[in-house]
């Protein structure tokens, strides 16, 4: 890099438009459902070998679809910003890319094999350029991440196992604000049922529990604890909640129904103990059961746990410089609508984590579309990013 330019200006020039494209296309082209990324990630293996750098493969407890690394070193100290997307796609119709001016289609198009793509950029041109004069950058992808298939798990793996950087940018594709709070989520499917065979509405037993009766009243206690959670609010990400999407009970309308099923989420608050969340909704069950008589089961799944970033982490400085340079302006912050692997990076570890890529939509159907240009935009933040951010004084271990 010269000494009279920018980074900003080096890493403009640096960027291929249709390098970048051409990475998107081809891991597109793969059809990789959650579970079933093997193909994908293979597949940008090779593409990151084809660019001289060295590819790691940590199984990462799930030996279908080894996670891929990559460690970018600079000549001097300093700190490690990690660079993160999933490869996985949610279990739709597969759908091959296409290319109509500045759009690109197809499954994962947008939902997020552009983000990667995007980071895969980034890092050649901090290769290429030497831009990158201070710390290192960390690049991984995974399996694994789109519920209710998978629950992040390769993630975190290699999360506790110490494949992580100081700080992340999870490259979901994300371009309105920054955001710095979100709850964690769980979902849960809970089965009331009585004991006796199907029968007659006229034939069934004076004695035998109503199922249906038993739902309304765990809906009744759900909204109660509804109530409640909804005194626990932040300005900025609003209030914990329980939430019931689905309640179902019965084949025919003069048939006493054997069971009833209830379906929805839990969302809670930074601060808030997931175990405990859990416990509260398992006890609130067993209660039910009791006072019911009959046998309640639950499948309760936690997708993520809540998120908070600081807006004063040197990541967050470091990223809304780089931001202005490529935009003009930095980003407004704001909540997580949504829960991604950032909030894994800070519950386990405590990791600063911004969430930003590509311009797009169609996210989770058959019409996913993403930006182009937007993604000559992402890699050049994220490279700058790099810059900013890895020159400063190492993380005390």
């Amino acid at each position: 890099m010269s000494g009279i330019e920018s980074p900003i200006d080096v890493i403009r020039r640096a960027v291929r438009r249709d390098r970048l494209l051409e990475t998107a296309r081809q891991l597109v082209a793969i059809p990789s459902r959650t579970g079933e990324a093997g193909g994908a990630a293979d597949r940008l293996a090779e593409i990151l070998r084809a660019d001289g750098f060295q590819v790691d493969r940590p199984v990462a407890g799930h030996p279908a679809a080894p996670a891929v690394v990559v460690h970018l070193n600079s000549a001097g100290p300093g700190r490690t910003l990690q660079l993160d997307g999933h490869v996985d796609t949610v279990h739709l119709p597969f759908v091959a890319p296409s290319v109509d001016g500045d759009r690109l289609t197809g499954s994962g198009a947008y939902d997020m094999k552009s983000g990667v793509a995007a980071a895969v950029e980034a890092m050649r041109v901090l290769q290429q350029t030497g831009a990158l004069q201070a710390g290192s950058v960390l690049f991984t992808a995974h399996d694994l991440h789109e519920a209710p298939w998978g629950l992040g798990e390769q993630l975190d793996r290699m999360i506790l196992d110490g494949i992580a950087g100081d700080a992340a940018i999870v490259c979901e594709p994300f371009t309105t604000h920054v955001p710095v709070i979100g709850r964690g989520s769980a979902t849960w499917k809970t089965t009331l049922k009585r004991p006796g065979p199907p029968i007659h509405e006229v034939m069934r037993p004076a004695n035998e529990p109503s199922v249906i009766g038993a739902g309304a009243e765990l809906v009744r206690q759900l909204e109660q604890l509804a109530h409640e959670l909804a005194k626990q609010v932040d300005s900025v990400a609003g209030s914990a909640s329980v939430f019931i999407g689905q309640i179902h009970s019965g084949e025919i309308y003069n048939q006493y129904p054997q069971e009833c099923w209830l379906e929805g989420t839990r969302r809670w608050l930074p601060g808030t103990e997931r175990a405990n969340v859990e416990r509260e909704f398992r006890d609130l069950l067993e209660r039910v059961a009791r006072q019911t008589r009959t046998a309640v089961t639950v499948d309760y799944r936690n997708i993520r746990d809540a998120f908070y970033l600081d807006p004063a982490d040197p990541l967050m400085a470091a990223f809304q410089r780089a931001h202005a340079s490529v935009h003009g302006a930095p980003l407004p912050t704001g909540p997580k609508p949504f829960v991604d692997d950032g909030n894994s990076f800070y519950s386990l570890k405590r990791i600063a984590a911004v969430t930003h890529g590509g311009h797009g939509g169609g996210a989770h159907t058959l019409n996913e579309w993403v930006s182009i240009d937007s993604l000559v935009a992402a890699a050049m933040t994220y490279a700058l990013t790099a810059v900013e951010y890895c020159k400063l004084p190492p993380v005390a271990r």
